[in-house]
């Protein structure tokens, strides 16, 4: 019977490495987010098997997000980025959110009178 020790340690190893480049890859994002907007505070929140979502939001308002693959991954990433992360999106978080036309447009558009969405 062979030995599956050294293959399973060499595979969980070059999971680590790729979970740490993922993480690294998403923390200069953050980073480039946060010096596009002042600085920058986030919240992480899980969106089923699709991952994790980094939501960022600037000093300035600015808002964005990213996806990362495992919740694991974006605590690393906020924590390689040194971002200060909340645990709910909550009302004083979300208030300081500064949205535009676009936003509005997408979001309440049709009920204040914007464009409609196009039919499914």
């Amino acid at each position: 019977m062979a030995d599956t020790t050294a293959e399973t340690a060499g595979s969980e190893g070059a999971a680590d490495k790729k979970h740490e480049r993922t993480a690294a890859k998403l923390a200069k994002r953050i980073d480039a987010f946060a010096k596009r907007h002042g600085g920058a505070e986030g919240q992480l929140a899980h969106i089923g098997q699709a991952g994790t979502r980094i939501v960022l939001v600037g000093t300035d308002g600015g808002w964005g997000d990213l996806v990362a693959p495992t919740y694991a991954i974006a605590q690393l990433a906020a924590e390689k980025a040194g971002l200060t992360l909340h645990d709910e999106f909550d009302g004083e978080f979300a208030a300081r959110v500064r949205t535009g036309p676009y936003e509005w447009e997408r979001m309440a558009g049709i009920q204040i009178g914007g464009t409609a969405n196009p039919a499914a």
